[in-house]
């Protein structure tokens, strides 16, 4: 595995799934070390990136390069340092909280003392300590995110995919979920986050603005705004709509 920070090229991408266009030559930068927020209305193509990036899906066309520092790093080598997050549940409702982390620690093959350290501060990063024996159908929304995030975190990835993790989530759980994600930043780690909620995209630091499979615009979220003469991305995502539904 890598240990170098690692970051993503996407070069025209275009992927069609079934009879729907969900991504329309795509090209987008992701720098280590950085939030990329991934915004979007439903439909957008934001889970259809998220997945080629972890190569669940191929692209049609175009290319998608991994990197550390000056070398193009081989996907085979960069996939045992990705962790991906998936929108829909993906743990097992009657096991506990302590017993997912150690099903992991299986999976990953993490050794013991490895393990005890990792865990023990996962579970103080995402305040789940009390709630070790708790079952994770008794687990709150914001609760069963944070245990999402902290199985895939257990491998200690380079590169970190999550798709609309605050989705359904209260707003304070909301707001922890987002210091979870700036702590992996402070990390150097490559955090990549979709979400619809407009007002997400300030919280990030490049802003990846999908609709319809294109790529609106892209950069950091005060200068993006002010380029783009808006003074919010839902007046970006109103003009696309307006220039779209005015095309013949």
């Amino acid at each position: 595995m890598p240990l170098s920070p690692l970051g993503i090229e996407v070069d025209g991408v275009t992927k069609r799934l079934r009879t729907t266009q969900a991504l329309r030559g795509v090209t987008a930068r992701f720098e280590p070390g950085r939030l990329h927020g991934l915004i979007g209305p439903d439909g957008a193509g934001k889970t259809t990136l998220l997945r080629l990036l972890v190569g669940l899906l191929r692209p049609d066309a175009g290319t998608i390069r991994f990197h550390a520092g000056m070398d193009t790093v081989p996907f085979d080598t960069v996939r045992p340092a990705m962790a991906y997050m998936p929108q829909q549940q993906s743990l097992y409702p009657d096991l506990s909280v302590a017993e997912h982390l150690e099903f992991f620690q299986e999976l990953y093959q993490i050794p013991a003392e490895v393990y005890a350290e990792r865990s023990a501060r996962l579970l103080a990063l995402t305040r789940l300590e009390a709630f070790r024996d708790r079952a994770a159908r008794q687990l709150s929304g914001g609760m069963y995110k944070k245990l999402g995030l902290m199985c895939a975190l257990l491998q200690s990835p380079r590169v970190v995919l999550l798709d609309e993790p605050t989705n359904g989530v209260d707003p304070i759980s909301r707001r922890e979920f987002w210091a979870l994600l700036y702590d992996l930043v402070g990390q150097g780690i490559l955090v990549v986050v979709s979400t619809a909620y407009m007002d997400e995209a300030e919280r990030c630091g490049t802003v990846h603005m999908l609709d319809d499979g294109r790529l609106l615009a892209a950069g950091e979220p005060r200068a993006l705004l002010a380029s783009e003469k808006a003074a919010s991305f839902e007046e970006i995502f109103l003009r696309s709509a307006g220039a779209t539904a005015g095309t013949p």
